[in-house]
């Protein structure tokens, strides 16, 4: 459990150290060259191919779930005891914690960064919003953003799934996700991922980040439901829960 534990840490701070600082490079610093489409797009690719990578590398050893509402959909999916659910959920955020750290770390040594100007890629809604979206088409979105994004996994995960091309399809779900979210609210869809950046930022972005803890974990248990509805239930009460594969990973 140590090891498991360990390894879902790294991979979320990995996750948050690229993902985030693609984004704090496109929008913070201005890399997209005032092009929206192309830091929306860089952002996503940096987001899905991270995970991509993250699946097969320690996807054997914990499922690199390295985002709490995957761990919620395995969870209520039966693929996941509580105790281990805990466990994942503290590394996962503290992992977040520590790649934000790394990252505003780094990027505090140049003498064009500002932690107000620039930010570290925090989502939130109303005037942190590109398009300045309400709370509750916030809230909307990072559930079913979160709920198709989970739902893929478990899917790909499955029987039904192929493990040697479910880090792919998962990557590919990711970065879809942020294709249309990062616009609305910059993308959440991991509760690790927006916690870290909004402690470091502070400000409206921490005020708000409760809905970007809550959205994505209702989405992941959302997504478990629809699950159950098209493929079949959670194991029978007494039937063991077997350890996650090569293939339970996510944001």
């Amino acid at each position: 459990m140590v090891r498991k534990f360990l390894t879902e840490f790294l991979g979320t701070a990995f996750l948050v150290f690229f993902g985030v600082g693609v984004a704090t490079l496109m929008f913070g610093f201005g890399f997209d060259g005032h092009s929206v489409a192309a830091g929306v797009v860089a952002t996503a690719l940096s987001f899905g191919l991270t995970l991509l990578a993250l699946c097969y590398a320690i996807g054997p050893l914990t499922g690199c779930h390295v985002n709490p509402a995957v761990t919620m959909g395995a969870l209520l999916a039966g693929r996941l005891p509580l105790r281990d659910a805990v466990a994942y959920w503290v590394a996962q955020f503290t992992g977040g914690i520590l790649g934000a750290l790394l990252l505003w770390g780094m990027f505090r040594t140049s003498p064009l960064y500002s932690t107000s100007r620039t930010g570290l890629g925090t989502n939130g809604w109303g005037s942190l919003s590109d398009i300045h979206i309400g709370l509750g088409g916030a809230f909307l979105a990072e559930v079913v953003l979160t709920a198709m994004f989970v739902f893929v996994i478990l899917a790909v995960t499955g029987k039904t799934g192929n493990a040697m091309t479910a880090g792919v399809a998962i990557g590919l779900a990711l970065t879809v996700a942020h294709l249309i979210g990062i616009p609305v609210t910059g993308t959440s869809v991991n509760p690790a991922r927006s916690l870290g950046p909004a402690l470091i930022v502070g400000g409206t972005a921490l005020n708000q980040v409760w809905l970007f803890i809550v959205a994505p974990l209702a989405g992941g248990a959302v997504a478990a439901g629809l699950h159950y509805v098209v493929f079949g239930g959670a194991l029978p009460a007494g039937q063991p829960v077997q350890e996650p594969g090569p293939s339970v990973p996510a944001h």
